[in-house]
C-alpha cells in the first residue's frame, strides 16, 4: 500500500556495554525505506521481548520504558497521519525528522518554484520577457502534475529530489504530456534552475542533476520555399481577416521578425538607415537583443497597405491578432492556397532566414545580426539546412544530365 508505515523497536546486543544493557533503538519504513535514530534510552538484553519490542516484566522501570515507546509510536502515528491529511509527501526521512522537530527546516519543492516565479514576474520588461515567465510557470505546472501523479502528494522536500525524480520527469512529459523530446529537455532545464537556488542556499548537499544530461536533438525547421510564398501572394482571400494574417505573415518572411516583436512593433521604430532607406530597429522581447533589418520592397508594400488602417492602434504600425488566432487562421490559409507544410508564426521566420536571406547570398554573419541572435551558432542551423536544399537541386540535376542526349556516351566527353 502506498505510504504504509511501520514503527519498530530493537536493540543491538552485539553493541551491549559491561553491565549488559544495550540501547534501544527506533526505526521507520515508509514504502521499504528505512530511518532509524537511537531513543537514548538502555535495557537489559536479556529482558528484552525481541518478537513484541518491549521490555519484560512487571516492575516499575519496565512500565516506563514502555510507556514511553508506546508515546513514541503514537507521536510518530500521529505525524504519518497529518502528512496524508495534508496531501504532503510522506518518507521515513520526513517522519523522523519532523518526530525530532526538524522538519521546520525542509524547503519544499513547489513552495521554492513558486517564490522563483513571482520574482521572475516581478522583473518582466526589465531582466526577463514575458514569454519566459510564461515558460516558468507552464514547467511548475508539469512538475506540480509529476508529483501528484507520482507521489500522490501535493508538494515534496526538495531535498527529495534526485536523478530517478528527474528522469521520471523526463518520462512524464514525453507520456503524459505529450511533449517532444526537445521540449521536454527545455522544462526540464528550467526546473533545473530551482535546483541551482537550492544548491546556492545549503537547501541540499548534492546536486542530482550532476548525472543527468540536456542532449537536444537537432531538428529540420520548416520553411517555404520561392513558389509557396509566391502561391500565398497570389491566392485571393474572399474574407479579409485571412487575407490580413496573410499579410502579416507575409510581412514576417521578409523581415525575420518573432511573431511577439511584430506585434509590439511601432512607426518609431521604423527609421532610416545608413543607406538612406527604410530600417527596423527594435529589440527582441525574448533575448532583448538589438535587431537591425533593412526594409524589402515587399515588407513596405505591406506596412503602406496598413498605414491608414482603423484596426491599427497605440502607433503600432500591423493589426496583428492573438498568436492562438494568427496560427489557427494561418492553418486555414494554408489549405486555401494549397500548401502542405504547417503553417505557423515562426515558420515564417525561419522562411526569412532561408529562402529570403541566405538562399540569396545574403552572409551568415548579416542574417545572424538581422534575426537578433546572441550567437552564430543559432544561425549556422539554418545553413544546414540550406545544405539539404543544395543536395536536392543536385539532384533535379544530375537527372537533368542523364536525360540530355549531348552528356550520354562517349560523347559526354567531347562535350564537357
Amino acid at each position: 500500500m502506498k505510504n504504509s508505515i511501520s514503527i519498530l523497536f530493537y536493540i543491538k546486543k552485539s553493541k551491549a556495554d559491561t553491565r549488559g544493557n544495550s540501547n534501544i533503538y527506533l526505526r521507520i519504513t515508509v514504502d521499504g525505506r528505512r530511518s532509524e535514530m537511537s531513543i537514548r534510552r538502555k535495557v537489559p538484553i536479556n529482558r528484552w521481548n525481541s518478537r513484541t519490542g518491549v521490555l519484560m516484566g512487571q516492575s516499575n522501570d519496565a512500565k516506563v520504558i514502555n510507556e514511553h515507546l508506546a508515546a513514541i509510536r503514537s507521536k510518530i502515528y500521529k505525524i504519518h497521519n497529518r502528512f496524508l491529511d495534508d496531501g504532503k509527501h510522506v518518507s521515513a526521512d520526513r517522519v523522523l525528522n519532523s518526530f525530532l522537530g526538524l522538519d521546520n527546516e525542509k524547503r519544499m519543492l513547489l513552495e521554492v518554484f513558486e517564490e522563483h516565479n513571482s520574482n521572475v514576474n516581478s522583473l518582466v520588461g526589465k531582466d526577463f520577457a514575458h514569454g519566459t515567465a510564461e515558460r516558468y510557470r507552464t514547467a511548475k505546472k508539469h512538475v506540480e502534475g509529476y508529483i501528484k501523479l507520482n507521489y500522490k502528494s501535493n508538494d515534496i522536500p526538495i531535498a527529495d529530489v534526485n536523478y530517478r525524480f528527474i528522469s521520471g520527469l523526463e518520462y512524464y512529459l514525453k507520456t503524459e504530456r505529450n511533449c517532444s523530446h526537445n521540449t521536454a529537455v527545455k522544462y526540464i532545464t528550467n526546473f533545473k534552475k530551482i535546483i541551482r537556488i537550492a544548491l546556492a542556499n545549503d537547501w541540499i548537499s548534492k546536486d542530482p542533476f550532476l548525472r543527468w544530461k540536456a542532449r537536444m536533438k537537432v531538428v529540420d525547421r520548416e520553411f517555404l520555399t520561392q513558389e509557396e510564398i509566391q502561391e500565398l501572394l497570389d491566392t485571393n482571400f474572399r474574407v479579409s481577416r485571412l487575407d490580413q494574417v496573410r499579410d502579416i505573415f507575409i510581412f514576417c518572411c521578409f523581415t525575420g521578425l518573432a511573431y511577439a516583436d511584430v506585434k509590439k512593433l511601432t512607426n518609431d521604430d521604423i527609421v532610416l538607415g545608413i543607406d538612406g532607406e527604410k530600417w527596423i530597429e527594435t529589440k527582441r522581447t525574448k533575448t532583448n537583443t538589438k535587431s537591425n533589418i533593412p526594409l524589402l520592397p515587399t515588407a513596405i508594400q505591406i506596412l503602406q497597405k496598413y498605414a491608414f488602417s482603423k484596426d491599427v492602434s497605440q502607433n503600432r504600425v500591423l493589426p496583428v491578432l492573438t498568436n492562438q488566432k494568427m496560427n489557427a487562421y494561418l492553418k486555414e490559409i494554408a489549405h486555401l492556397s494549397g500548401i502542405k507544410k504547417n503553417l505557423t508564426t515562426h515558420l515564417a521566420r525561419h522562411t526569412f532566414a532561408t529562402t529570403v536571406t541566405l538562399s540569396n547570398g545574403v552572409s551568415i554573419e548579416s542574417v545572424s545580426k538581422m534575426l537578433g541572435h546572441k550567437s552564430l551558432r543559432t544561425t549556422q542551423h539554418y545553413a544546414k539546412i540550406l545544405n539539404r536544399r543544395v543536395s536536392e537541386d543536385m539532384q533535379m540535376l544530375r537527372k537533368k544530365f542523364r536525360t540530355e542526349d549531348s552528356f550520354s556516351g562517349s560523347s559526354s566527353q567531347n562535350k564537357i
